[in-house]
């Protein structure tokens, strides 16, 4: 799946750059936005979209839901080249919700280097982020595929169903992470993870089905099946969030124990408080919900976490989820090759070190 990974993004970038280039002008600006009622200014809108948001790009990002995409095409039988632009879609939603996100969380470091908002202000940030919900669409309007005009409709209205219910997660993070004690259960944790990432994988493959033209119970294999991947993903990052600040995965590129930093409620912490002894699960509450911690306590908490054994609990639920993933696509009738390249991809996104 690395390769896989490997081989198609440089072509993922490039059609992104065709969506948004690397330097705007008024010629685009008006092919694209249309021709402005006074004057656009180029310079500014280069420097408060395009120039943020390939920041964020050329940090790196695996864009696997881009070649996910390509994947599930070429598994219904059709050329991925051709639907190219359509990947954009999956690829710029989730790095839009990232600049949103860090903004939200008031995060420090993406992929490495500062936080967009702390590099060019929040407004920007939150603008250009927020652009990038409404950029991609303009792929469905240029219609590059040819598409009958009832699956550009059915393209327009997953989008808003899946988008719409990302913000369900969004706002149950935000809320989770805002309270003092830690209140919601596995299954609360499961459905926020389904929404907040699992309904930008949805995307992907459900996109891939409609514009393939594939029957109603496909689209709703391919949709679980990158569902539950997407949440094994998510598991999987909140298990290298504490392995990379104890010492024990790849450069994360995050902040030294980012999400007991940010409070969050994860998996890892739900399994903690129910498994530790009263003292250690107070203790990790008071320093969940502080407003600052030093380093020492941020240790302190990821101790907790790895000698309750949550680390392993979230990698079982997570491989479970890899497993639910692949039982969903078993019956379709792809190609050998391709259905190797799903089963891959499960594995890859529980068992990955960044």
């Amino acid at each position: 799946m690395r390769e896989t990974l490997a081989e198609w993004r440089p072509a993922v970038d490039a059609a992104i750059s065709d969506l948004l280039p690397r330097n705007v002008d008024d010629e685009y600006l008006e092919s694209f936005f249309g021709a402005p009622t006074y004057r656009y200014d180029s310079e500014g809108i280069q420097h408060a979209l395009s120039d943020p948001i390939w920041d964020l790009l050329d940090r790196g990002g695996k864009r696997w839901r881009a070649v996910l995409f390509l994947v599930f095409v070429e598994a219904f039988g059709e050329d991925p080249e051709a639907y190219l632009p359509y990947a954009c879609i999956p690829e710029i939603l989730h790095n839009g919700t990232i600049i949103v996100d860090d903004v939200e969380d008031e995060a420090s470091i993406r992929r490495g280097e500062p936080a967009l908002h702390h590099r060019y202000g929040q407004d920007v940030a939150l603008n250009a982020g927020n652009a990038m919900y409404f950029l991609p669409l303009k792929v469905l309007t240029n219609d590059p595929g040819n598409l009958p005009p009832e699956r550009r409709l059915a393209a327009y209205e997953m989008l808003t169903y899946e988008l719409n219910r990302t913000h369900l997660g969004q706002g149950m993070d935000i809320c989770w992470h805002n309270e003092d004690e830690v209140r919601v259960d596995h299954e609360e944790y499961l459905e926020m993870c389904a929404c907040k990432t699992g309904c930008l994988a949805r995307i992907v493959a459900r996109l891939a089905a409609i514009i393939t033209g594939q029957p109603t119970e496909v689209e709703d294999a391919v949709a679980n099946y990158a569902e539950r991947t997407a949440i094994a993903f998510q598991i999987g990052d909140d298990i290298l969030d504490v392995e990379h600040s104890l010492g024990r995965a790849g450069d994360f590129g995050k902040e030294f124990g980012n999400d007991v930093r940010e409070g969050k409620t994860t998996l890892l912490v739900i399994h903690a408080l129910a498994e530790s002894d009263p003292d250690d699960a107070r203790r990790l509450q008071e320093i969940l919900a502080a407003d600052e911690n030093t380093d020492e306590e941020i240790l302190e908490a990821l101790t907790i976490l790895e000698e309750t054994g949550s680390i392993e609990y979230a990698r079982e639920r997570a491989l479970e989820l890899a497993a639910e993933a692949r039982e969903e696509i078993r019956e379709l009738e792809f190609d050998p090759d391709v259905t190797r390249r799903l089963a891959e991809f499960t594995e890859f996104v529980v068992e990955r070190d960044v």
